[in-house]
C-alpha cells in the first residue's frame, strides 16, 4: 500500500489535504479541541505505531476498526450484499491487512458515511478499492480531503444498491444520513446519528454528545416519521458491540416520543 503522509487530526481522526494549523471539524462546538492543543499525525506514523487492525464479526456484518482505538474510536462495518460488499462509516486506520482480508471476501462495491466526524481516510479507502464513496451534499463543506471518488447526493433518500437505502434525518449534522438494509427482518445502520446507549431499551439522539448539546425537537420529529415507514429488527450503532438485536425500530420511535416529552415547549 503507497505511504501517503497527508495530516491526520489525532483527535476527530479526519485526514486532509494539506498541512494546516486548525482542524475545523474540532473546533466545531459538536466535537472539542483538547486542552493541551492541536496534535497531528498521519497514516505512517499510525500504522507504524502500536496500533493493529481489529476485525470481527458483528451479527450479520463485520466490524473493522484498530486496537487500541484511534481519534473518536468507532468501527466500520462491511455489509455482504447480492450486489457487492459496502462499507458502512469509515475509520482513519487502515492497513494491508485490512486490505487483504476486505479483499479475500470479494472487495468492495462503495463506501456510504454517516455524517463528517467519520469522513476520516476515506480517500484513501476509495483509492485502495476503486470505488466511490457516498456523502449527503449537505455536509461537503466538511470534506477534508477533496477527491473525484466522493460522490455527493441530494435530497432525504438515495439508493444505494438493491435493498441499501440511505436516509438523510438531518440529526448531529445537516447531512446526517443512516443506513437501511431491507433484508430479513431489516437492519439499520445508524453510527451515532440515532445512538445506541447503554440501556438497549431506547437510543438518543443529540447535536453534540461530548458537549451535551442536545438535538432540536424539530428535527427528532422529522426523523421519527421518516423512519416509520421503515421495519427494522435490528440496529447497529458506531461503537464496538453497540447493537439492537431486536425490535428496534419500536425502540426509535419510542425514544423519540421520550425525548420530546423532556425537550419539546409543553
Amino acid at each position: 500500500m503507497p505511504a501517503t503522509p497527508l495530516p491526520i487530526c489525532a483527535t476527530c481522526g479526519m485526514q486532509y489535504a494539506h498541512p494546516r494549523p486548525d482542524c475545523p471539524i474540532c473546533e466545531d462546538e459538536r466535537q472539542y479541541v483538547p486542552i493541551d492543543g492541536q496534535r497531528w499525525t498521519d497514516l505512517d506514523a499510525v500504522r507504524a505505531g502500536e496500533h493493529t487492525a481489529l476485525i470481527r464479526e458483528q451479527g450479520e456484518v463485520l466490524g473493522i476498526g484498530c486496537e487500541p482505538r484511534f481519534a473518536i474510536g468507532q468501527r466500520a462495518l462491511l455489509l455482504r450484499t447480492e450486489a457487492g460488499n459496502f462499507l458502512w462509516d469509515c475509520v482513519s486506520y487502515l492497513d494491508d491487512e485490512i486490505v487483504g482480508a476486505i479483499d479475500a471476501l470479494g472487495g468492495l462495491a462503495g463506501i456510504a458515511i454517516s455524517h463528517p466526524h467519520y469522513y476520516t481516510t476515506m480517500v484513501e479507502w476509495a483509492r485502495a478499492f476503486d470505488v466511490p464513496v457516498h456523502l449527503h451534499a449537505a455536509d461537503e463543506k466538511w470534506i477534508g480531503r477533496p477527491d473525484p471518488s466522493i460522490r455527493l447526493w441530494e435530497g432525504t433518500t438515495e439508493q444505494l444498491a438493491p435493498g441499501l437505502t440511505l436516509i438523510n434525518l438531518g440529526v448531529h449534522f445537516a447531512g446526517g444520513t443512516v443506513l437501511h438494509w431491507d433484508r430479513g427482518d431489516g437492519a439499520l445502520f445508524s453510527g451515532d446519528i440515532v445512538q445506541v446507549i447503554p440501556d438497549r431499551t431506547h437510543v438518543a439522539f443529540m447535536y453534540s454528545y461530548p458537549n451535551l448539546i442536545p438535538e432540536r425537537p424539530s428535527v427528532v420529529r422529522r426523523a421519527a416519521r421518516l423512519l416509520e415507514q421503515y421495519r427494522f429488527e435490528a440496529l447497529y450503532g458506531a461503537w464496538w458491540d453497540a447493537v439492537i438485536p431486536a425490535g428496534a425500530d419500536r425502540i426509535v420511535q419510542r425514544s423519540a416520543e421520550r425525548y420530546l416529552r423532556f425537550v419539546a415547549d409543553e
